[in-house]
């Protein structure tokens, strides 16, 4: 049930977060692990599991808030364009960190631990009652934030308004609010923060967010449901991270979405 529970959390959290992103910087590349955050929440994860100084989610939260704050430092002093360089070189740079921690954990035990935390299968494995209060937690704060400030992000996306450098940075710590309360329990999933609410945008015309939030929503769920669905029945005798089947079963949205485009 609590795997299931999660299943429709990441499809909610993930899109509505990717939309914002697109949103925040008018851009279709917008998508939450652009400025490091799922570098961050793997190193975070990775320092936890291999030190045991703190439960995996609470690492991987902790890691992804420093991230967060040092983004939200360089928005108040940088362009959109420049903010979204420094996030690929910084995402790099934190990365680097966790493969050099992870290359020296003290067993493979614990190096397994992690790798399948970082496949997103979903099994929950070693997350606490805690862990899971926080997380939703943080998944309702960044939720009704996603909620309050739809029309503000319609009308800067529009250019109607212009967003000042702090409202920018503190939507940036808000939208990581929303995709930590997956990420931390589930780890990184990738495609459905950036494909899907392209893919939205394509099949919906509207330009109020608040459609994609609801279309992102509906086509996250969906398709994250069916590659959980198909890891678990359909796995042809061997382990199919989450993550890794999700990507390929993606490609003929991913076809549509450029051929579109």
């Amino acid at each position: 049930m609590l795997s299931l529970l999660y299943v429709i959390l990441s499809g909610i959290a993930l899109p509505v977060g990717g939309i914002q992103m697109q949103y925040l910087w008018r851009n279709q590349l917008g998508d939450v692990y652009s400025l490091g955050l799922g570098s961050a929440a793997c190193l975070g994860a990775a320092a936890a599991t291999m030190t045991g100084w703190c439960s995996l989610t609470v690492g991987s939260f902790i890691c992804t808030l420093i991230c967060t704050f040092v983004c939200f430092l360089v928005t108040l002093k940088v362009s959109t364009q420049n903010l979204i360089t420094f996030g690929i070189l910084f995402g790099t740079f934190i990365g680097s960190l966790g493969t050099i921690v992870v290359t020296n954990a003290p067993t493979p035990e614990l190096m397994k631990t992690y790798y399948l935390w970082g496949a997103a299968n979903f099994n929950l494995e070693g997350v606490t009652a805690g862990d899971i209060f926080f997380s939703l937690g943080l998944f309702a704060i960044g939720l009704a934030a996603a909620l309050l400030s739809a029309r503000k992000l319609t009308s800067h996306f529009l250019s109607k308004t212009e967003l000042t450098s702090f409202e920018k940075a503190l939507q940036l710590l808000l939208i990581m609010f929303l995709v930590t309360s997956s990420v931390s329990i589930c780890g990184p999933i990738g495609f459905i923060s950036l494909g899907v609410p392209n893919l939205s945008r394509i099949v919906c015309k509207k330009t109020d967010i608040r459609y994609h939030y609801l279309i992102s929503s509906a086509m996250g769920v969906a398709l994250l449901l069916l590659t959980w669905l198909v890891v678990k029945y359909v796995n042809f005798g061997i382990y199919l991270p989450i993550s890794a089947t999700m990507a390929i079963m993606a490609l003929p949205l991913m076809a549509i979405l450029f051929v579109k485009k």
